[in-house]
């Protein structure tokens, strides 16, 4: 039952399926933290922000403040959408389907896998296509 591919169109055989869970779950848990420690510091900026002038346009720190506030909002989404990301990976591998394209159906490469968990194309595909994971 070893000789079962470890990834492709009926997905990982039951020992890799683990593994990937297991490097998934890891990923959502660190980006879970990122996520929090992003919160943290957003609330942060907007609290030092309340103790000081509210008219950014003539407060000489206001460009910065508002650049950062806009930056950990940026990182903020990014982080929402890694995880929507791997939500819907966890969802592929339940249905059967992880490691397989969704633009030509063939199987993801597993080294593509190790790096980006979360990739829903084959590197032909992610070349050939608007950018995605």
């Amino acid at each position: 039952m070893g000789d079962a591919p470890l990834y492709g169109h009926d997905g990982p055989g039951p020992s890799a399926r683990a593994a990937v869970r297991a490097r998934l779950a890891a990923d959502r848990a660190d980006t879970l933290a990122r996520a929090a420690a992003l919160s943290r510091d957003y609330d942060g900026i907007v609290a030092a922000n309340a103790l000081i002038a509210v008219d950014d346009e003539h407060d000489p720190e206001g460009g910065t403040t508002a650049f950062e506030r806009a930056h950990v909002a940026a990182l903020m989404a990014q982080t929402r959408e890694h995880l929507e990301e791997l939500d819907r990976a966890l969802e592929r591998l339940e249905q059967g389907r992880y490691g397989q394209c969704e633009g030509c159906g063939g199987t993801i490469p597993p080294e593509r896998l190790q790096i980006r968990p979360a990739a829903t194309t084959c590197v032909r595909c992610a070349r050939s296509g608007p950018r995605r994971a």
